[in-house]
């Protein structure tokens, strides 16, 4: 985009796993708290089956999952959280998922969303699609108020976002440059322990990535999205 971006008020970041923030939008994240944005992350599941030891449970390695996206979003700017707690691999655009995404935004009232791209081609992971698919939904239905009345109590009113940035897409419309935010997007993903084996090796791949992603563009490192305007 050619003309200046006018960063919202407050943004929310809506995805389906532990981690996927970081590694799809945390450089920008953390590039716009600098300039005072309010951040707040939704997660829908707790990540509950990701770890290859075998004497790990699934309760344990949610809170210990839930427990570094906190301290990983925090590295970037993020105070506010919503944890949904759905089964990983098991996330389905259900209208109970709808409710709940719905829910979450209309307690946090975020100007601007960003999630993962449902309509990207060839994208593998079911739960990266059905959280795509649920943050946009359930923007659509928290701004008007006949969809779940049941929510609007105690003070609680409807809200209405009006842009949507979407990450890991292949149709990328719009560049953020995080150049000087690189290291706080590494120190993010640092955090999760549990994931990241060789973190320089990962850092390394970061910079490549983020380098090439900028390259086209005349930056140094960048985040590329899918931006949407919603009337």
């Amino acid at each position: 985009m050619s003309e200046p971006f006018q960063l919202p008020r407050k943004a929310m970041a809506i995805f389906a796993h532990p981690d996927d923030a970081d590694f799809g939008c945390s450089g920008t994240l953390g590039l716009w708290s600098e300039q005072g944005v309010e951040l707040a992350y939704c997660l829908l599941t707790s990540g509950d089956k990701g770890t290859h030891d075998p004497q790990m449970t699934a309760a344990r390695i949610a809170k210990i999952r839930e427990r570094e996206q906190r301290t990983a979003g925090a590295e970037v700017g993020v105070t506010e959280f919503s944890f949904l707690r759905h089964h990983d691999g098991e996330l389905e655009a259900t209208m109970r998922l709808r409710a709940e995404v719905c829910k979450a935004i209309r307690v946090h009232k975020p100007d601007l969303v960003f999630c993962q791209d449902p309509w990207r081609q060839y994208q593998m992971h079911p739960d990266h699609r059905a959280a795509g698919w649920s943050a946009l939904d359930g923007i659509i239905a928290a701004r008007d108020h006949l969809f779940f009345p049941e929510q609007l109590t105690k003070g609680l009113t409807h809200h209405r976002v009006s842009r949507v940035l979407l990450f890991g897409t292949a149709d990328p419309n719009i560049w953020f440059d995080i150049t000087t935010t690189m290291p706080r997007k590494l120190a993010a993903l640092s955090r999760h322990v549990s994931q990241v084996g060789h973190f320089t090796q990962l850092a390394e791949r970061m910079h490549a990535f983020a380098g090439a992603t900028g390259r086209a563009w005349g930056l140094e490192r960048a985040e590329a999205f899918r931006y949407l305007e919603l009337a």
